[in-house]
């Protein structure tokens, strides 16, 4: 009697179905019935019947697989981010309620904040008591007199942080990389200050000392929430650590990735949400770019792998290998 297929991840495939899968990729297609050993295959979307022969299995490509799985994990935090909203906008007027059959600490774990004023001033003095460091993302930057006004309070908040002898680290898209007004903002300060850039970068964070938190509550920015909650602000930092070790060094010395086979760096952020299966402007938005733009990055990139259609675009951006070299 053949023993049950043991439960398992697509992040650990089992022995018999990595071992059917390498076969399968390497053949092109395998029995169909050779499968039964191993179904997760099947069940994880990484086998399908052929088009012209039901009876046996072809592989799907590992990179086109891999961006299907990513995807879906993306949606999964995308859920839980909105859930973790809409909890925090429930029981946001719950914790203002007091009473002597209540447990209440000290400091609450999330508070609201409104308007940019009282924003302003919970991170100043959050920053004024800081002792350690200021992690940052910024996923786009202002512009007009609301930028002037903006950047004339930051850095001066900034500079009294690193007179302290603290440190400041910055995340950004490329899109800023070689901005005059984001280079000069660093120019202009002193001490130990960093800033790195990704093609994609959370919604706005800022942390402070890892002990306060600050993150966007809507979309205008006319909320925003103060998060104290350690298991929170240690998901906060933790996920910046990360980002940071993968993000390309911006100042104080820029490092750029090379070009591969002649597709640029750019071209490469474009071609993975390509495969995903993003419109145009979803692809401009992810990378903080306007839909002319990545239109034009889509063509180049058209040419560079041959491609006359956009779905044999997908197939030629698998073929090609070029998205096995992003970081």
């Amino acid at each position: 009697m053949t023993s049950p297929h043991p439960e398992h991840g697509v992040e650990e495939l089992c022995a018999a179905g990595a071992e059917l899968y390498e076969r399968a990729l390497r053949e092109g297609r395998v029995p169909g019935a050779d499968a039964e050993r191993a179904p997760c295959l099947v069940g994880f979307g990484l086998l399908h019947p052929a088009v012209a022969d039901p009876g046996r299995l072809e592989p799907v490509a590992p990179v086109v697989a891999l961006h299907r799985l990513l995807r879906r994990s993306g949606e999964r935090i995308a859920h839980e981010r909105r859930r973790e909203e809409r909890l925090a906008a429930a029981f946001e007027p719950l914790m203002r309620v007091g009473g002597h059959r209540t447990a209440t600490a000290d400091t609450p774990a999330t508070t609201v904040l409104s308007g940019s004023q009282q924003i302003n001033e919970a991170i100043t003095e959050a920053m004024a008591r800081a002792s350690r460091e200021l992690l940052t993302v910024q996923p786009h930057t202002h512009t007009g007199e609301r930028r002037h006004t903006a950047e004339a309070v930051s850095l001066e908040r900034d500079q009294a942080l690193l007179d302290r002898g603290c440190r400041i680290r910055t995340l950004y898209q490329h899109t800023v990389r070689h901005s005059p007004t984001v280079l000069s903002r660093y120019e202009q300060l002193e001490g130990d200050v960093e800033a790195r850039s990704l093609d994609e970068v959370t919604d706005r964070l800022i942390v402070v000392d890892r002990t306060v938190a600050f993150i966007p509550a809507d979309r205008d920015g006319g909320l925003a929430l103060e998060v104290r909650h350690p298991a929170l602000l240690g998901f906060f930092g933790t996920t910046f650590d990360r980002l940071w070790r993968l993000a390309d060094p911006m100042y104080p010395v820029a490092v750029h990735r090379p070009s591969l086979n002649g597709v640029t760096p750019r071209q490469q952020a474009v071609a993975s949400l390509l495969v995903e299966g993003h419109t145009d402007a979803v692809i401009a938005e992810r990378l903080g770019l306007n839909v002319r733009t990545a239109r034009v990055h889509i063509a180049k990139l058209a040419s560079t792998l041959g491609s006359g259609s956009r779905a044999q675009l997908g197939y030629l951006i698998g073929r090609s290998g070029i998205l096995d070299q992003e970081r």
